[in-house]
């Protein structure tokens, strides 16, 4: 099974993916839990942007895809050939709308990154209220970024909520707490 969780900053995503992670291991499941961008050379890249100042448009888009084309053949497809339950904090959803919010068309960086990235069998979608994800992200410690702001974030949101519909989509309140999280999250896996 291939699991993405997908969400504006703040609402929780790799907490549950790691929650996720140890319910699939302790019933004895061999999984493997990644996110993106990835600790890769083009990831990094993409990290350190967030703190230093982000890549031109057109370099942020074209180093997501090499990110994710040596994600998927690196180490993705190698785990799902293996059986593994593969599960992705953050996936090309979130490109579709962190850069769908910049600018770019979601459905064409959906339609390019599809020619190469095999579909999730399950798209968690963490949905929160801006106000509140920020507040969780100043509760933490850190300092918003330049991905994390309000008016950036709603725009990703609503992003988000557009691919609710999808037939392997499933939208998660992640306004409770994480225990709440966690079993609206496992109430929603086939």
């Amino acid at each position: 099974m291939f699991i993405v969780i997908e969400g504006i900053d703040g609402t929780g995503k790799s907490t549950q993916a790691k929650r996720l992670a140890e319910h699939f291991r302790a019933k004895g499941k061999s999984v493997t839990l990644s996110r993106e961008p990835t600790d890769g050379p083009w990831g990094t890249l993409l990290r350190n942007s967030a703190e230093t100042g982000r890549l031109s448009p057109e370099e942020e888009v074209e180093t997501f895809l090499k990110d994710r084309k040596q994600h998927v053949e690196e180490l993705i497809n190698p785990a799902l050939e293996n059986g593994d339950i593969v599960i992705l904090d953050r996936y090309y959803f979130s490109m579709m709308a962190y850069q769908g919010a910049r600018g770019f068309d979601p459905e064409q960086i959906r339609k390019d990154n599809e020619s190469f990235a095999p579909t999730p069998d399950v798209l968690l979608i963490l949905d929160l209220e801006v106000d509140a994800a920020l507040q969780r992200i100043g509760s933490r410690g850190d300092t918003a970024n330049e991905f994390e702001q309000h008016d950036n974030l709603s725009r990703c949101r609503n992003i988000f909520l557009s691919l609710k519909d999808e037939t392997f989509a499933r939208l998660i309140d992640a306004n409770g707490s994480t225990e709440e999280v966690t079993a609206n999250i496992l109430k929603n896996l086939p």
